[in-house]
């Protein structure tokens, strides 16, 4: 084997092992992990280490990893914590460059625990070593020239092309058995336990250049470096699919936020848009995310979202038919070539559209001959086959017959032999094939939506972040103002602000007594609407706190009357100092920007159909900071209000250029200003015209 080049080549490539904590005693982690090493034909040098025994499992025993005689490059450590330091330092007088540390009891058991692992980490970083764990369940590698299977669960992967990294030991190793019984292969899998050292981060950087790992799986209960990750993932991804199941989706509450944007900002939400911004696809299940993972390994991405259904039986094709509507995708329309073809080897019964019903009867070659007409349609992208199998039909012919049209077309076939043992003989041949084999045709039809989230993201443009022309400084003057009088809300400033940065802003003044009012109706023009001013005001139409459609001079001093009074009654006791005064603008759909932080993944953005409705219907999509040209057409064009913006029974479409430039100077500001905590346009008016679309409120809290 060459020397090794990369620090985690010491642990998933290791020519020497050490298992400090080996035991003979059948059921102790010690045991079974040393069993686990020797079992698995590791291609290296095995030292059990144990004061108390002289041989372990026909292998000369060490009392410390300091008296084993040869080079040490791997240290798996199973003893009780707290002889887990003196290990270490054993280990790094030695020259070992990896570790596995097995024992628990660190960070996740308390105070003291949490100490214990910073110590661990000093020691580990102070010796050049590369450590995982604490608190794991080991890891494996299954390249013939390694063959390192160094867990001590009851599972042995099946080599194959995954990398894994679990958090959990035990999610790890109940998702590496399920693996081995569908039949996937696993290239390196990882428990990264408390991540005191390796994280997943690091497995992700050393596995981009790993060839034998060509799609990556995930179970996750954090993120350490949320910001890492994102980088790393953006570029990995687009050689190498990444499927996540994260943990944690559940909401315990949102935290108190005075904004729209704040209160639709769940626990989850940064995560998905993290993920999805990196093109990570998330699932919502360990089968899904394996499910995903088998069509991503045996199969090609197929080249587009058109799909074709050949089966025997109707109900399965229109169940299948309906998820694959449900889920986006679409039904490929055959040619009348296509159709004849088939026509000409079926039975008269059947059904020549898609999609295909062969029927009952339909034997092997009745499968073939359709089963290839479908195929070499250019108007299919890849294609489904269900059997289910009657007893006077003969299913490994029938599974022959596919494999046969297979071998003779490059587009990607995903089976569902619907009441046969997924390790039958027709599925075992199949799968071993190449061609998935799935229990229930709704599987395939999740996992194809998966591979058509993955090719639109692959064939997206490099990430291109614009930088605009703005007054920086005189938002910097806004912003200290604000904060140096105590103001933490900014009501008519926070609208200053947006006009430093290029935001378009609807004329606005403020009024504090009626002749101001009147001096700032004739200098901005009827017709005008008035609001009360207090920013801390979220909800200002609940008391009647806004007057729209004010014509005359008569109507606004009325209407500043009537505003006065609504405040005061609804906030007895509260100061009233006026009003804002603004042009009424007609027409166009009132939106919502949006920005909140998440403590855990930083700024995060916000779009979606604004006004009054913004929290009752919720139809807004989120991104992370910063946002790329990409993200802010993506996030524009992701609600389901889009049809409204982009022309709807005649309607002219709004300029959605000018919408997506908004967000992008906002990502500008929020990156200027990290002091921005939360920030609300509602509504932000869009027009067909450039020169109407403006915003008509904002607040902005900061910090102070």
């Amino acid at each position: 084997m060459s020397e090794a080049r990369n620090p985690l080549d010491y642990i998933f490539r290791p020519r020497s092992v050490a298992v400090v904590g080996a035991s003979p005693k059948k059921g102790t982690i010690g045991r079974e992990l040393l069993h686990n090493i020797i079992e698995g034909g590791f291609n290296g040098s095995v030292f059990p280490v144990n004061p108390n025994y002289p041989v372990i499992h026909s292998i000369k025993c060490y009392s410390k990893v300091g008296e084993i005689p040869d080079a040490v490059d791997l240290a798996i450590i199973i003893v009780p914590r707290d002889f887990v330091m003196g290990v270490v330092d054993d280990c790094g007088k030695k020259g070992v460059r990896g570790l596995v540390v097995i024992t628990a009891g660190f960070k996740e058991a308390g105070p003291k625990g949490v100490e214990l692992e910073k110590q661990l980490k000093e020691k580990v970083v102070g010796y050049g070593m590369r450590m995982i764990g604490p608190n794991c369940f080991g890891v494996v590698n299954t390249n013939p020239d390694i063959r390192l299977y160094a867990t001590f669960g009851k599972t042995q992967p099946l080599a194959g092309k995954i990398g894994f990294i679990s958090q959990s030991g035990a999610m790890g190793e109940s998702m590496l058995y399920h693996a081995q019984q569908i039949g996937l292969g696993i290239s390196q899998f990882a428990s990264i336990g408390n991540k005191a050292d390796v994280s997943g981060n690091d497995l992700l950087e050393y596995w981009r250049e790993d060839s034998q790992t060509e799609v990556i799986l995930m179970y996750l209960e954090n993120f350490g470096n949320p910001l890492k990750f994102t980088k790393i993932a953006r570029e990995l991804s687009r050689k190498k699919p990444m499927i996540v199941v994260k943990s944690g989706r559940t909401l315990a509450g949102s935290r108190a936020a005075v904004s729209h944007t704040g209160s639709l900002a769940g626990l989850d939400i940064g995560v998905d848009a993290l993920l999805e911004q990196a093109g990570v696809l998330r699932v919502s299940s360990v089968e899904e995310m394996f499910d995903l993972a088998t069509a991503f390994s045996l199969q090609t991405v197929p080249a587009g979202s058109k799909v074709a259904i050949v089966t025997n039986a109707g109900g399965p094709g229109i169940i299948t038919t309906d998820a694959v509507v449900q889920m986006g995708l679409s039904l490929a329309k055959f040619s009348d070539a296509t159709k004849e073809a088939i026509r000409t080897a079926v039975p008269e019964a059947a059904n020549l559209e898609n999609p295909v019903d062969l029927i009952a009867t339909a034997d092997a070659k009745a499968y073939g001959a359709a089963l290839a007409a479908v195929m070499a349609d250019p108007a299919v992208d890849s294609v489904i086959v269900l059997f289910v199998p009657p007893i006077n039909i003969d299913q490994m012919a029938v599974a022959q017959s596919i494999l046969e049209v297979h071998s003779r077309f490059k587009k990607p076939i995903y089976t569902s032999l619907m009441g046969v043992s997924e390790n039958s003989p027709p599925v075992s041949l199949l799968r071993d094939n190449s061609i998935p084999a799935y229990a229930f045709p709704e599987s395939i039809v999740k996992s194809l939506a998966g591979l058509e989230r993955y090719r639109v993201w692959s064939a997206r443009p490099e990430s291109v972040f614009p930088k605009f022309k703005v007054n920086r400084k005189a938002a910097g003057e806004l912003l200290e103002k604000a904060k140096t009088c105590g103001g933490k809300i900014l009501g008519l400033e926070a609208l200053e602000l947006l006009g430093a940065y290029g935001i378009p802003v609807v004329p606005s003044k403020m009024a504090g007594n009626p002749d101001e009012l009147l001096e700032a109706a004739v200098k901005i023009g009827f017709p005008l609407v008035l609001k009360i001013n207090d920013p801390k005001l979220v909800h200002k139409t609940e008391i009647g706190g806004v007057i729209a459609d004010l014509r005359t001079k008569e109507e606004v001093l009325d209407a500043y009357s009537k505003l006065q009074k609504s405040y005061e009654k609804a906030l007895p006791g509260g100061k009233f100092t006026g009003v804002l005064v603004q042009r009424m603008i007609k027409g166009g759909v009132e939106t919502v920007f949006g920005i909140t932080l998440d403590r855990s993944y930083g700024p995060l953005m916000m779009f979606g159909l604004g006004g009054v409705f913004v929290e009752v219907i919720k139809d807004v999509s989120f991104r992370l900071h910063p946002l790329s040209k990409t993200d802010a057409g993506e996030m524009v064009r992701s609600v389901k209000a889009f049809p409204l913006l982009s022309g709807f029974r005649g309607s002219k479409p709004v300029q959605i250029d000018k919408l997506e430039e908004v967000l992008l100077r906002l990502s500008q500001l929020v990156g200027d200003f990290p002091e921005i905590l939360e920030l609300d346009i509602n509504p932000f008016f869009a027009t067909p015209e450039a020169e109407n679309c403006a915003a008509v409120d904002c607040r902005i809290v900061v910090s102070v």
